[in-house]
Order: C-alpha cells, then structure tokens, then sequence
C-alpha cells in the first residue's frame, strides 16, 4: 500500500511600498497559508507564515520566493515550529530514508530591508532535511535572518539517530557591474558531527543569525556592535561568538535551550534596528513566549545611554 504523495508547496510573495507602508502581493500553495498581515512600525509588512500539514515527511519540498521592491520593508515569521518527522529505517522498499527539502529565495531591491524569523526547526529521530536560503541585495538593503534547530526531541529523551540536516546560506551583494559574496556557508550535521568536540559536542541545538546590513560599519561602529551582542549573552546558557561580515555581522549558538538561543538573536536582532534608527524591535504576535526576550536589550541600552550622559 502506497503512502500519501509528498507535500510540493510553493509561496510567492513581493511586497511594494505605499505611502501607508509596504503591503505584499501573490500568494502561495498548498500546505502553505498566508495570515493577516500586521503594519509594523516604521511602515514595515509583518507577514505570518502557516504550514498547514502539521509537519514535513520523506519527499516533501517547499519553495518560498520573495521578492522587496525599492525601500519596502517585511518580516516573515512562521506560526509555529516547523516538525520534520524520520524517515530513515521506516520503508521496507527505501531504507535509508527520503529527504525532505526547503528552499527560501529572496531578491532584495534598493533600499529594502527583510527579516526572516522562522519559529525553531525540529527534527524528529532519524529525520533527513536539506534546506537553502540565497538571497541577494544591493548595498544600500539590509537582510536579517535568525534561523535555530533542534536536533531531535531532547525533552522525550531522543537523539536525531540517523538522521541528517544539510544547510546552505549566501548572501550575494551586487552593486551594478560589481557581486560579490557576504557569506556562503554550508552546513551538514548528522553522525560523528553530534557528538564530536569539533562539531556539537551532544549540544542539541544550533543556531545562525546573520545581518548583512544597508550601510559600511566602520571600525568603531563594528567594534560596539559586536561588544553590545556579546553583553547580550548575560544570564544565556549555551555557547555563543559572533563576528564581523564584510558590511554585516554574523553570530552562532550551539547549546542545549533554543529559548536561550531565541533570546539572544532577539537582543542581536533588537541592536541592528536601533543602528539605523528604526523603531525598536518587537516580538511577532504570533511567537508563543511567556517572557521578554528583548529586556536584557532595553537594560544596556538605558546603561549606555546613562554612561555616555556623564562621560
């Protein structure tokens, strides 16, 4: 007896600047469906994202498309956390397991500014999983993305097994005749990498944040950035660095609480609103945390400010 057919979803999505804020246009596909969006502050489209499958299993593929006309301004969050069930050792005919995939694209134009916040990745045991973010934008837009995975359902007692995550992230910068790469990662954690001191060391959860900003960030700039982000990981538990992208900030968790991880790429997230005058940050309505990632933001932000006013 054959089993339901895979998931093929799609989503695509441009968001245009009105003078009320940026609305978003398209649509998508099964098992997607687009919420009511939010007019964030500064004009920004706050826009959440439901699979409504309930998970993804063996075959599935997802595809996301966005597309930021000139000085539009979105987040993309996701209602909950995106389940990725195992396949490997489950069919009698495929063994090794089917791998799921999702693709994520975004095409950035002058002056836009993206922030992709997906709710926490979890892979069940033995769950196989491939997913890219590429993204390009010229120098004057900004991308932020804040991505975290749990491998394997730690509270239960499980360990993502045979299972696999592959991740690929670039961010290609273009300026006229002139690209070039911000970041190209690649990642693959499975087998020996969970438990070697060279990869995650039985740490559960992993984490990447990045933020390829719309200006230069001198010396002084980058150097405050970075020192603010890691005053940010007081009272988190897990392990933290950050550095600096050619014009842009990177920074990882590896650890054991993906709320400890959440919180700081909220903080993180909090620090490069404030750098371009924005508004600041607010938790999406949709996120279900019971406490206030951003306060540990708030207290060193009034710090600096009382330090800077007697100095």
């Amino acid at each position: 007896m054959n089993g339901p057919d895979p998931w093929h979803g799609s989503c695509q999505l441009q968001f245009l600047r009105t003078e009320h804020g940026t609305i978003h246009q398209g649509g998508c596909s099964a098992p997607f469906k687009l919420l009511r969006s939010d007019q964030g502050d500064d004009g920004r489209c706050e826009l959440p994202l439901l699979h409504t499958a309930g998970g993804l299993v063996g075959g599935d593929r997802l595809n996301i498309d966005l597309t930021l006309r000139p000085n539009s301004r979105a987040l993309i969050t996701s209602v909950a956390a995106q389940k990725v069930y195992g396949s490997v050792g489950r069919s009698q005919l495929h063994p090794q397991g089917a791998w799921s995939y999702q693709s994520v694209t975004g095409s950035l134009q002058p002056g836009s500014d993206l922030e992709w916040l997906p709710q926490e990745l979890v892979l069940y045991a033995d769950a196989l999983l491939e997913q890219q973010l590429r993204v390009t934008l010229p120098l004057d837009a900004s991308f932020l993305s804040a991505e975290i995975v749990r491998l394997g359902r730690t509270a239960a007692g499980e360990s993502l097994e045979r299972g696999c995550w592959r991740s690929s992230l670039a961010l290609q910068r273009s300026d006229g005749d002139d690209h070039h790469w911000e970041m190209v990662d690649r990642l693959e954690l499975g087998g020996s990498s969970l438990e070697s001191v060279h990869g995650l060391a039985g740490a559960p959860v992993f984490g990447t944040l990045v933020w390829a900003a719309p200006m230069h960030l001198d010396k002084t700039t980058m150097t405050s950035l970075l020192e603010g982000a890691r005053e940010d990981r007081c009272g988190l538990a897990g392990v933290m660095h950050c550095g600096a992208l050619r014009q842009g900030l990177v920074a990882r968790y590896t650890g054991h609480s993906s709320r400890d991880a959440r919180f700081w790429f909220s903080r993180i997230w909090s620090r490069t609103r404030s750098l371009r005058g924005l508004q600041p940050a607010r938790i999406p309505r949709v996120w279900p945390l019971q406490e206030e990632p951003l306060r540990r933001q708030t207290f060193t932000s009034n710090a600096q400010t009382a330090t800077a006013g007697t100095n």
